[in-house]
């Protein structure tokens, strides 16, 4: 059962991402009328969590050739070069700048571009699993422009606008686990 904390209260030391409790997901409008959504499968990271919360590091990383969408043809296209080029850049990462327990600003890398990122975060609280781990968990989300990172492929749709949005929002539910 979680006890709800302000993340004020989250213990100090290393946190691991529990990557089969977790997910980096994203959200695009397709034709500008409906909705993909997609996430990655494989996401490592870890968070050391100072004394002084804004002190605390986040750091992230998501294996590109892990993207899931629902759509096997799909998830090739954004594998290939027309998107994130797996091949060339297989991670992408993100890593803290600060976090005042509400919001989380850092540097998100893909391809070869970095810019920094804002999420607003909620934290879900800290409890303690069946064999006796303690489990922090967060949501957090943002919205950026794909094309900021390089990202700019393409296709107009007949009527006017365009197959994918420039806006992505970035959902994350994230829990992690305590170590030694």
């Amino acid at each position: 059962m979680s006890t709800t904390l302000t993340t004020q209260q989250l213990p100090a030391g290393t946190w691991a991402v529990d990557a089969s409790h977790t997910e980096v997901g994203f959200v695009a409008r397709h034709l500008m009328v409906s909705k993909v959504r997609g996430y990655f499968k494989e996401v490592s990271g870890t968070v050391e969590v100072a004394e002084d919360i804004s002190q605390s590091v986040v750091d992230v990383t998501a294996q590109i050739a892990s993207v899931e969408t629902g759509s096997a043809d799909r998830d090739a296209h954004l594998k290939s070069a027309d998107f994130f080029d797996a091949e060339q850049f297989p991670v992408m990462t993100f890593r803290s700048t600060s976090f005042d327990g509400e919001t989380l600003t850092g540097e998100l890398t893909i391809k070869d571009v970095t810019k920094p990122v804002t999420f607003d975060v909620d934290f879900g609280g800290v409890g303690q699993d069946p064999w006796g781990n303690t489990k922090a968990g967060f949501e957090a989300t943002t919205t950026v422009n794909r094309k900021d990172w390089g990202l700019t492929w393409n296709a107009a749709v007949e009527g006017g606008g365009v197959l994918v949005s420039d806006k992505i929002t970035i959902n994350i539910d994230v829990q992690l686990a305590k170590q030694a």
